[in-house]
């Protein structure tokens, strides 16, 4: 018998939205916000890594969690330095990216809170 598999808590949708606004931010900092260089360049490249975690997060998988949950916060400490920096747009941009970043790191870390303490009313 397949019982229906439980629905993510809310805090899981928001940790894997939060992500999803990360990767998406970083691909538009990179290409039409604030370039390093004008024109296409290589520092676009620095998403997959955080990307390649989000078909993981989409499936709950305590792993990708684990993943994204290390990455986050190199992904900070480059958009701290630029935001420090740089000046004008540039740290605009490296400022919006690190409060996604932060936003994105505290929903992993209570995403793994919730499935530590189980359902709700339930305390181990």
């Amino acid at each position: 018998m397949n019982l229906p598999a439980a629905a993510p808590p809310p805090v899981a949708r928001a940790a894997l939205l939060a992500t999803l606004a990360v990767v998406v931010w970083l691909v538009l900092w990179e290409t039409v916000l604030a370039p390093m260089r004008p024109g296409l360049s290589w520092t676009v490249l620095k998403a997959v890594p955080l990307a390649l975690t989000l078909p993981g997060l989409m499936r709950a998988s305590r792993r990708a969690r684990q993943w994204a949950t290390l990455l986050l916060p190199w992904y900070a400490a480059e958009a701290l330095t630029r935001a420090w920096s740089e000046s004008g747009r540039h740290a605009l941009v490296a400022a919006v990216a690190c409060v996604l970043i932060a936003a994105a790191f505290v929903l992993q870390l209570a995403w793994f809170r919730a499935e530590r303490n189980g359902p709700r009313g339930s305390s181990r």
